[in-house]
């Protein structure tokens, strides 16, 4: 399935965490896959940073962390965000540039989400491990705290809730399953990743003594990061950490390929 909306962040001082996110946590509590693009907070006059993450059948013991830094500010005007999520591919994007690609391998195996998800949006305090890495609560004297969503495109197949059936005829997650970057894309791609990402979970050895069995390690590009996985120059206290909070469907994403 492919989803993608645009939208706007509010100003403020300091701000809590606003995700966009495909999650069935509602449904397979113990089990429940997810799809993250989540902006981290932030301090009035600095650079906005966006995090995309990955679960797959409740591993969240794993967190599969990205950062990144913006080329834009979020608050000025509305920007898109896109997933595409297929039987072998998971690949995101801001304003049609590819920035990750997740390919299903075996090594990853059951972690790499398959079971249909819907789609949220929330805006939480995430600022104990969030905004430069919990250094800066939010301050609740500037709310309330406003994200715009628009233009909101669901692309998949639907699936009812009560048994899991999809209805989906085949030459529809095909078309799907056959998506690939071409290689202009695959440029942008590459080098996004190479000015813009601050944080790479692969690299995190104070996290991962041994890193997740996806995570294949570029010894070159690896010398430009610490061993907390951050890269050198963006050091913003990195911690991780996930709270409970409500999630406020924005649009039923549910999906099964």
């Amino acid at each position: 399935m492919a989803t993608s909306c645009s939208s706007a962040m509010g100003r403020q001082f300091t701000s809590p965490l606003t995700r966009e996110q495909m999650s069935n946590g509602d449904v397979f509590e113990k089990t429940h896959d997810e799809l993250d693009f989540e902006f981290l907070g932030n301090i009035r006059g600095r650079e906005w940073r966006v995090q995309t993450n990955v679960y797959g059948n409740g591993s969240t013991a794993i967190g599969r962390e990205e950062r990144y830094d913006l080329w834009f500010d979020p608050t000025e005007d509305f920007h898109q965000y896109s997933i595409l999520w297929s039987h072998d591919w998971i690949i995101f994007y801001i304003d049609n540039i590819p920035i990750r690609e997740i390919g299903r391998t075996e090594s990853m195996g059951g972690q790499f989400p398959s079971k249909p998800m819907s789609l949220y949006a929330t805006i939480w305090d995430g600022s104990n491990w969030a905004t430069s890495g919990g250094r800066y609560k939010v301050n609740y004297k500037y709310a309330p705290y406003i994200a715009e969503f628009a233009d909101l495109i669901l692309n998949g197949c639907a699936v009812n809730p009560m048994d899991h059936s999809s209805a989906c005829e085949e030459s529809d997650a095909a078309r799907y399953d056959s998506a690939t970057m071409s290689l202009e894309q695959r440029a942008q791609m590459e080098s996004f990743r190479k000015k813009h990402m601050t944080y790479f979970y692969c690299y995190d050895w104070n996290r991962y003594t041994n890193p997740p069995p996806e995570c294949n390690i570029d010894r070159e590009a690896r010398r430009s990061y610490g061993a907390d996985g951050a890269r050198f120059g963006n050091h913003h206290h990195h911690r991780h950490g996930r709270s409970r909070h409500h999630r406020s469907p924005v649009g039923l994403a549910d999906a099964s390929f």
